[in-house]
């Protein structure tokens, strides 16, 4: 690590970090996950997708709209319609409270402020929960590192704001293998994209490369690709794995 990084690092970790008991429920736009993860319209028109983690987002309900196949898998998606919404809007108010006052270590130029943020969350809260109720087959209560789906189903197969963030709660032994269980549902030929890379101390994950070294020896590719949804302090890339035959 260079000596600009160590300073980086150091910075980072001087910052308040954001606090979490559990993992949280967040609702992400379809806009929010193309720019994280650096997609186009072309991406999700060559095969299905899987959103794993996916929460109150509402990704799935939006791409289903335009005729692309997505699926989304939670943990909570075990719940009924009546807990899930309170559950929603429950966490968009907490979390609303918390980025707020932490909003000087965010950048805004995406979403201008905490309050339009907030209004961003609602929208795809109600987009979520809608097709919730009327397309219950596209959410599957599922946890990793466990996934209840076929070897090489999927194209592409996203993780947004679980893996790495959560470094804290789950050790490096979950997170080998939650990978490897992502990698497995995935197509040959297919990627899986990864994001954010930092935990929610904003420290990058520190046995990052120790977990890609099995990864790529397993015959794998796997590369940094710059995500496009800038928000996180200093957090500009996302992972992406290529499985391979």
């Amino acid at each position: 690590m260079s000596r600009v990084e160590l300073r980086r690092v150091e910075f980072m970790s001087q910052l308040e970090a954001y606090e979490q008991l559990g993992i949280a429920m967040t609702c992400r736009s379809y806009e929010e996950y193309l720019r994280m993860f650096a997609l186009t319209e072309d991406d999700l028109s060559k095969g299905s997708t899987l959103d794993v983690a996916g929460g109150g987002s509402s990704f799935t309900a939006e791409a289903d709209a335009r005729g692309y196949t997505a699926i989304a898998a939670d943990p909570l998606f075990s719940k009924d319609t009546d807990f899930l919404t309170q559950h929603v809007y429950d966490e968009i108010e907490l979390s609303t409270g918390k980025i707020t006052k932490l909003q000087e270590n965010y950048d805004w130029s995406f979403y201008g402020s905490p309050d339009l943020h907030r209004v961003r969350r609602l929208r795809s809260a109600e987009q979520f929960i809608q097709h919730y109720k009327t397309s219950p087959a596209s959410y599957v209560g599922a946890q990793l590192p466990e996934l209840p789906f076929a070897n090489d189903t999927f194209h592409h197969v996203l993780c947004s704001h679980f893996l790495f963030l959560y470094a804290d709660q789950f050790d490096h032994a979950f997170h080998l293998h939650a990978v490897r269980e992502l990698i497995r549902v995935c197509k040959v030929g297919g990627r899986v994209l990864i994001y954010p890379l930092k935990s929610l101390r904003w420290v990058p994950y520190p046995t990052l490369d120790e977990l890609l070294q099995h990864i790529t020896e397993e015959g794998h590719r796997v590369s940094f690709r710059l995500s496009q949804l800038p928000f996180i302090p200093g957090s500009f890339e996302m992972l992406c794995i290529e499985k391979m035959d």
